[in-house]
Parts: structure tokens; C-alpha cells; sequence
């Protein structure tokens, strides 16, 4: 029998962790805490459609439950989920680029109307040209820079927690986030709307 909605949300993500190991019902705990976000996320990497996104989502999933004994305590779970996620967000994405499959898009709507977040750096009148002018940019990046900047400034992610989502060294997270932000402002300055970053 699942457990309620109320007892998931009164574990924390190693109690989460913990149960799931001894009975598989609590793993739709951790799915249902964690399922918005990484989807989020997911779409932010790139990966335009809804249901590749899904896709990447569930085969994550069943890499996490797989890997689910293997968890470091001592690391946050979502960073450790992050970096599931991330993975398999890349492998789809260069399948997709080995197959042709990644000829660009028009920018459409409701690709990212469902991918809320009041944390976007710019404060202008005109949000949906400004959300649609910083996904065209990001999708500009190289996939090293982009996935950087996703992490810290759309994920709200410290260095710490990016370092362990790409495992790269702290002084790789930053030195590698002041590139991408040069990459960033410098085609943002090449287009008609300049975006503080």
C-alpha cells in the first residue's frame, strides 16, 4: 500500500531514502517530491519535446532506483539526482545529435509556459520576450556553458551543488560560469535586447 501524501511529507530525503530501501512503495515519495523540478530541468537542457522529456525523466528514475543503495549520505539527494538527471539529459541529447535529430526549432510558447520560475535575472515589462530572448540564447551555448548557467541561475544551485551535479572541481564551477556568462552577454549583445548577466 502507497503511503500518504501527509506521512511522505513528513520524512526527510534520507528517511525518504532509507524507507525506500525497505519497502519500494516509498520511492513514489521521492518521485512525487522531486518529479516537477527535474522535468524542469530536463527542458531547460534542451530536450524540446514533452514526451522525450518524460522519457529522459523515467529512464533517470530507474537509474536512481537502481543506484538507490549506492547513495553517499553525505551528499544532498537532490544533487545526487541532479547529476542522474543530468547525465541522462546529455546521453539524449547526443543521441539525438548523432542522429541528426537536433536541427533547431522555432522557439514556440508552450514549450516553457509550463516551466515556472520568478527567478529569472531580468527585470523587464516585456517577461515573455525577455524568457523567449534568454532560451534562444542559451540554446546558442555550447551544451557546457548552457548547462552551467541553467544549474545556477534558472536551477538556483550554489557551486557546491553544481560541482557535484557535473563532477568538476569548485574552481572548474566558477571559472567555467564567468566564460559561459561572457559567452552569454556577448550574444545577448549581438541581438536587439541586451539582458544583464
Amino acid at each position: 500500500m502507497y503511503p500518504s501524501y501527509e506521512k511522505c511529507g513528513q520524512l526527510s530525503d534520507r528517511e525518504l531514502v532509507q524507507k525506500s530501501l525497505e519497502q519500494v512503495d516509498y520511492f513514489s515519495c521521492l518521485y512525487e517530491r522531486y518529479e516537477s523540478q527535474l522535468l524542469r530541468y530536463v527542458k531547460r537542457m534542451g530536450v524540446v519535446t514533452e514526451e522525450e522529456a518524460q522519457d529522459v525523466l523515467q529512464e533517470a528514475f530507474l537509474k536512481i532506483w537502481k543506484n538507490l543503495n549506492a547513495f553517499d549520505p553525505n551528499l544532498k539527494l537532490s544533487t545526487w539526482l541532479y547529476r542522474i538527471v543530468h547525465n541522462q539529459a546529455i546521453s539524449c541529447l547526443r543521441r539525438k545529435k548523432s542522429f541528426g535529430k537536433d536541427q533547431k526549432e522555432e522557439f514556440d510558447d508552450k514549450r516553457y509556459a509550463e516551466i515556472p520560475d520568478s527567478r529569472l535575472p531580468c527585470p523587464t515589462d516585456d517577461v515573455e520576450e525577455t524568457d523567449q530572448h534568454i532560451h534562444d540564447i542559451l540554446d546558442q551555448l555550447p551544451q557546457k556553458y548552457k548547462e552551467i548557467l541553467v544549474l545556477k541561475f534558472l536551477e538556483n544551485m550554489s557551486y557546491e551543488e553544481i560541482s557535484d551535479v557535473l563532477k568538476i572541481p569548485e574552481g572548474t564551477v566558477a571559472t567555467r560560469i564567468n566564460r559561459a556568462k561572457k559567452a552569454f552577454r556577448k550574444l545577448s549583445e549581438q541581438s536587439s535586447v541586451k539582458l544583464p548577466l
